[in-house]
């Protein structure tokens, strides 16, 4: 078995162009069920063996993304082996990759958000923090903003999502408000420090903004509600506190540029779910 696991990652390295890291988790995890297993002879697995194995690592506490990257290296070893000649049958074909428990995300409350957005915020914090919730752009997206997506007469922000997809989304008064507020400043500092450049968001010393800034100011606004958040919870809320207002699925899943409706349902749970928290929490 052990010399079977060897030319399998042979191959991959070979014929795959593999990492020596990747190939390395492969063999731990090939080989942990070889161990698990007592497996001498590849031809002695059968579906019931890797049933049973799959089972004990639920049963050891095996975290669901490791035991689906444990079963993805079996099917990945099988189907190697049986179209290689070294097995009649693959054990494996129909083996079924186990699903990721889907986790809902984390989200905060308007109570919260209004919180965060009267902490003495300068002009710039103030426009990240309203782009992030109230048109709910991702935290790339954000960063990424010229001068010109921004329409304020026409009321919208212009946004590229995940493969280069353009969306409109509309701004509404308070978000038109501190955008007005801080061009201004933006306008100052470029001058100041000689910039040529058609972003939006530029830091005091003249930097443009990073994904890492705005990671590093939502996690500090998120400490001071006790709350340890990112740029995309702020997301997460928008999508939330618009679903449980009455605003209607599709147009929620078009406002975040999800390609599939299923992705914006997530958030149908989360409201489901909170609605269940208020109502217990005011009726025991």
């Amino acid at each position: 078995m052990y010399q079977t696991i060897g030319e399998y990652l042979e191959y991959l390295e070979l014929e795959k162009g593999l990492s020596q890291n990747t190939l390395d988790a492969y063999r731990r995890d090939l080989e942990n069920f070889a161990d698990e297993m007592e497996v001498e002879n590849i031809n002695s697995v059968d579906r019931l063996m890797i049933n049973t194995y799959v089972r004990t690592l639920r049963e050891k506490k095996f975290a669901p993304t490791s035991i689906i990257r444990k079963v993805a290296s079996l099917r990945g070893f099988f189907k190697w082996a049986s179209s290689s000649g070294l097995l009649e049958k693959n054990p494996a074909a129909t083996l079924e990759q186990p699903k990721v428990p889907q986790r809902l995300p984390k989200v905060v409350t308007i109570k919260e958000i209004e919180e965060m957005l009267h902490n003495n915020l300068t002009p710039l914090q103030h426009v990240v923090m309203e782009l992030l919730y109230s048109c709910g752009l991702r935290v790339s997206e954000l960063v990424n903003l010229k001068v010109n997506d921004i329409d304020l007469a026409s009321k919208y922000v212009r946004c590229f999502g995940k493969g280069s997809k353009e969306r409109i989304i509309p701004i509404g008064e308070t978000a038109k408000k501190v955008v007005k507020e801080y061009l201004p400043q933006r306008d100052l500092l470029v001058k100041k420090y000689n910039l040529n450049t058609k972003r939006l968001l530029i830091l005091e010393n003249g930097r443009m903004i990073t994904r890492q800034d705005v990671y590093t100011f939502i996690h500090a606004q998120g400490k001071l509600i006790n709350k340890n958040i990112s740029p995309h919870t702020l997301r997460h809320s928008f999508a939330t506190h618009l679903l449980e207002n009455g605003a209607d699925l599709r147009i929620v899943q078009e406002l975040l540029g999800h390609s599939d409706v299923s992705t914006t349902q997530l958030y149908t749970h989360i409201s489901k779910k909170r609605l269940k928290e208020v109502y217990f929490s005011i009726n025991g």
